[in-house]
């Protein structure tokens, strides 16, 4: 196996273990709740993916790398630490940067699943990993998550744009 690859991939599956661990805490956050019921589709389906993404990688001879992927773990962990405006519950801010990270971590997957496809050459040599339908999957998590990141980021920006001061001039 290439080493530029097996590089690439161990720091892919490192990005998939963090998205997949924000997306279980944002779930978490917002149970019992429309956006905890769209969190819990992606995150399933994030999970899905980073088992996927270990298959292709036992198969084409890639090891893993379980400092990175630890070090992923503990970076999702240190990212609970910073303030978002609240000491102790759960701010809008919160709610929008968890959303604005998992809808780029989306987009990044999506990029990944065409990258291997294409660029990697991944299709011709794993004949039964439908990409396509990994690519669609990204899209519909992304389209699942926009309403709630929009309304997330108008939630936590509300009182920025209220306190703005009035425009003068031309």
């Amino acid at each position: 196996m290439d080493d530029f690859l097996g590089i690439y991939l161990r720091d892919q599956l490192a990005m998939g273990v963090l998205w997949r661990e924000l997306a279980r805490r944002a779930e978490r956050n917002n149970r019992g709740t429309e956006l905890g019921e769209a969190l819990a589709r992606v995150s399933t389906g994030i999970a899905e993916d980073v088992e996927t993404f270990r298959s292709i990688m036992r198969r084409v001879g890639a090891r893993t790398n379980p400092v990175k992927t630890g070090l992923a773990v503990g970076a999702e962990r240190l990212g609970r630490l910073k303030r978002n405006g609240r000491l102790v519950s759960y701010s809008p801010l919160s709610r929008f940067e968890e959303l604005e990270i998992l809808t780029m971590g989306i987009d990044g997957k999506k990029q990944l699943w065409t990258t291997l496809r294409d660029l990697a050459g991944l299709k011709a040599r794993l004949p039964d990993i439908d990409f396509d339908h990994l690519i669609d999957r990204a899209a519909h998590q992304r389209a699942d998550l926009e309403p709630f990141r929009t309304r997330a980021g108008t939630d936590a920006f509300a009182t920025a744009i209220a306190k703005a001061p009035p425009k003068t001039g031309p």
